[in-house]
């Protein structure tokens, strides 16, 4: 039987359910796009930061709205893909106060070294060494990984050995070869700075904590996204020429049958124009996502790269071979496998592969086509390729129009 109190209750959970989710519906939040330069152009004004700019900063309301981010053309293909973890969502002031970090040399132990300096924008947020290198000069065993297009990636390393761009980002301060600190010492450090300890204590609840640190640079990390290549611009023309085919060649008859499908056409391709693609990149585009270059089994998706770990047989020849994926699961199918890196930029980002081995991409595309270097676990995708020389050409001409601008970034502006 119904009773009047289980309705009463009833309705009191429904109100208060209704009151939750409309709660919810109205937490402010602010729509970006990313690569939009006013996200990482840091506080307006010259010199070190003051502690009465970051006051003024700090005070205004807009800068701690949560932010809804979207990604630019290209990139947008991936909007499923985009994560933030919740115990972290955006703002414009902690994306500014992990730019302030990002490029502070006194997070390592020697005021030498920072973030930017083994994944540097000059570099497209890579470094053109073989290997990173650390403070006294000291060279780590792998080559830097770029620091863009993070936001549709949640493992990070070439190992995957961070779960996280939180945990990675705090990873290298008390690494011993890169910052050679301590997370402890790093927030004293921090604490002892006035604009630092202000926007810690702003932004977040605990204040400066090593997590804090993390958190911040990760939420300034998403914002280095790679806007709208020659490869992007030219995709939306190839899919209605697809789709269409001949009809698009008359296009006086095509603005006379159809204005719509004409203005969606002509806009497009007046914006591939703008950046085109060369018939030499478009030749390579084919070879690259079919079974003739292979190159699409693990370069994939809106980032052109699959976010898994594949051995390539590089550097296996070695006595005692970089194991990598294998040291995080102890799996033996890991056994030299690494993290696919992005095609993105890949023109800016040499040397190449984990071990920065290969200086050029035609020394890259020469080891893919041999087959790479046989051993146990070596990749099911990887097989020789039957490619002539224009071929090989091509497919690099293919990924120089995958290469694009990054957001303009203020690397200068840090607190006193």
């Amino acid at each position: 039987m119904f009773s009047f109190s289980r309705f009463v209750v009833l309705l009191a959970l429904t109100f208060l359910g209704t009151t939750l989710v409309s709660e919810a519906q109205q937490t402010p939040r602010d729509k970006v796009k990313l690569g939009d330069p006013a996200l990482t152009s840091g506080i307006s004004g010259t010199g070190a930061l003051t502690v009465e700019e970051i006051k003024s900063w700090l005070a205004d309301e807009r800068n701690h709205l949560v932010l809804s981010p979207s990604l630019p053309l290209g990139l947008s293909v991936g909007e499923k893909q985009l994560y933030i973890p919740e115990d972290n969502p955006m703002t414009r002031a902690k994306i500014e106060l992990g730019r302030q970090l990002y490029f502070d040399r006194r997070l390592s132990v020697n005021n030498t070294v920072s973030c930017a300096d083994c994944h540097h924008p000059d570099d497209s947020y890579g470094r053109g060494t073989r290997f990173g290198v650390g403070i006294n000069g000291q060279m780590g065993g792998r080559n830097s990984p770029v620091s863009f297009n993070r936001i549709l990636s949640k493992a990070q390393f070439w190992d995957g050995r961070a779960g996280s761009l939180e945990e990675q980002a705090i990873g290298p301060i008390a690494n011993p070869i890169e910052m050679g600190n301590t997370h402890q010492n790093a927030v004293k450090t921090l604490m002892a700075i006035e604009g630092y300890r202000l926007q810690f204590d702003e932004i977040f609840e605990e204040g400066t904590t090593i997590q804090n640190v993390g958190k911040a640079i990760a939420t300034f990390e998403r914002t280095l996204v790679t806007l709208p290549s020659a490869y992007d611009l030219y995709e939306p023309v190839l899919s209605l020429r697809k789709a269409f085919g001949e009809d698009l060649d008359d296009l006086e008859a095509l603005k006379e049958d159809d204005p719509v499908l004409f203005e969606n056409y002509t806009s497009k391709l007046k914006q591939s124009q703008s950046n085109p693609m060369s018939e030499s990149a478009r030749r390579g585009r084919e070879i690259f996502f079919t079974t003739k270059g292979r190159c699409s089994a693990c370069h994939v998706g809106a980032n052109l790269a699959d976010e898994k770990y594949h051995n390539l047989g590089v550097g296996m020849e070695a006595d005692e071979p970089d194991l990598g994926r294998f040291a995080v699961t102890k799996q033996q199918v890991d056994r030299g496998a690494f993290k696919t890196p992005t095609i993105r930029n890949v023109t800016l980002t040499g040397p190449y592969m984990h071990d920065g081995s290969m200086e050029t991409l035609e020394e890259v595309v020469e080891w893919y086509a041999k087959g790479g270097f046989p051993n146990p676990t070596l990749s099911k995708d990887v097989k020789k390729l039957d490619l002539t020389v224009q071929d090989k050409n091509d497919l690099v001409a293919f990924m120089k129009a995958c290469t694009s601008k990054l957001p303009k970034v203020e690397q200068d502006r840090l607190p006193k």
